[in-house]
């Protein structure tokens, strides 16, 4: 089997690009982008499945506290990122991107460009193995940047660049559960995961934590770093604009009953510097259902027998549980760094124990 994308130079193994990380039925390859101010937050992810199949993707927006969605899902079409109203194009690849969307019916319209304003930052691999299985085994990108034209959600137009729009866009790809699974012995092991994931935006520049942790709260997989501007002619993977923390820990103070932060501190130490921390006071909260992460129904590469456009309206504090499908959250968060003041997000997905945290179950809630 060809692709048209295999005329470019572009393998990296003797085989056509329609074959994707050995056949595995949960390999992906997907496009994540945030915007956020104090007022606005929305989300808008598109995922390739390419050995189920399928191509989907979402747009997620709080509001005045609503938290509104539109769906689309579809039979793949080579490696178009288009699925239904919603659709990217890479302008120049990891500077300028357009995203559109024409789902009036949803009350969901838009025509967005982002624009990076740092270095793009490759995240350590993160592999994990359920016993014989692999759990996930994932490379991404991540890469802070500006917006600029229009969304509308429920009838209102906001102009995206009379007031700076900052935001993050992840490009992921690999393995990871997608999909709906796939028949095997039950594992014996005890569902986890903690992870946290916090891009942030300061005038002169940006940083980045993310990590994850076992139960008893230990790192197996962390990144630290301070990102520098993007300047006119740079290339925005030069590694030289990567500033690696030394070291980092996180303090998360989580809501009483709830697995989402009340507040928020990474502890920070620079070469060469006094340690830091970075104090996150949440504004705003977006649940990942809104862009298809653990919905129960249009989670990420399900087939539904052929294009599927959908929507779903939610005031904000209907969703204030530890359901499985409300547990994954991106709060908008304001930053202070010292002197610095910037905007940016803490993505938490907490499901079974965490010790440092006082979780013991699969979903209880922090005490």
């Amino acid at each position: 089997m060809l692709l048209e994308l295999d005329d470019l130079p572009i393998h990296q193994a003797p085989t056509s690009l329609a074959h994707s990380m050995g056949g595995h039925p949960d390999a992906y390859d997907r496009f994540w982008f945030n915007g956020y101010r104090e007022d606005l937050y929305f989300g808008i992810a598109l995922g390739l499945y390419p050995n189920r199949g399928v191509v989907d993707a979402a747009l997620g927006t709080v509001r005045h506290g609503v938290q509104r969605s539109v769906f689309a899902s579809s039979a793949i079409e080579g490696r178009a990122t288009k699925v239904g109203p919603i659709s990217i194009e890479l302008v120049e690849p990891m500077r300028v991107a357009t995203v559109r969307v024409d789902a009036p019916d949803h009350g969901l319209r838009a025509a967005l460009t982002f624009t990076a304003r740092t270095v793009a930052l490759e995240e350590p691999r993160q592999t994990r193995y359920d016993g014989a299985r692999v759990f996930m085994d994932v490379t991404r990108a991540t890469q802070l940047g500006t917006w600029t034209g229009w969304l509308e959600v429920d009838g209102e137009r906001i102009d995206l660049g009379a007031t700076t729009t900052y935001g993050t866009k992840d490009r992921s790809w690999g393995v990871r559960p997608v999909g709906d699974r796939v028949a095997v012995a039950p594992s014996p092991n005890t569902p986890q995961l903690f992870f946290l994931w916090a891009p942030l935006n300061f005038t002169d520049g940006g940083f980045h934590f993310t990590t994850f942790e076992d139960a008893d709260g230990v790192a197996w997989s962390t990144t630290a770093a301070a990102l520098d501007l993007l300047a006119p002619g740079a290339s925005p993977v030069d590694e030289r604009g990567v500033q690696h923390a030394t070291g980092a820990t996180h303090e998360v103070c989580f809501e009483r009953g709830l697995r989402r932060s009340a507040s928020a501190a990474l502890r920070i130490e620079m070469p060469g510097r006094p340690a830091t921390s970075i104090e996150l006071e949440p504004v705003l909260t977006f649940r990942m259902r809104g862009a298809g992460y653990l919905h129960p129904v249009y989670g990420h590469g399900r087939f539904h027998g052929g294009l599927v456009v959908a929507g779903e309206v939610h005031d904000t504090a209907e969703l204030d549980t530890v359901s499985l499908h409300d547990v994954h959250v991106q709060q908008v968060v304001l930053a202070t760094w010292g002197e610095r003041q910037g905007i940016g997000v803490l993505e938490q997905l907490v499901i079974g124990p965490h010790a440092p945290s006082g979780l013991t179950d699969m979903l209880d809630g922090a005490p």
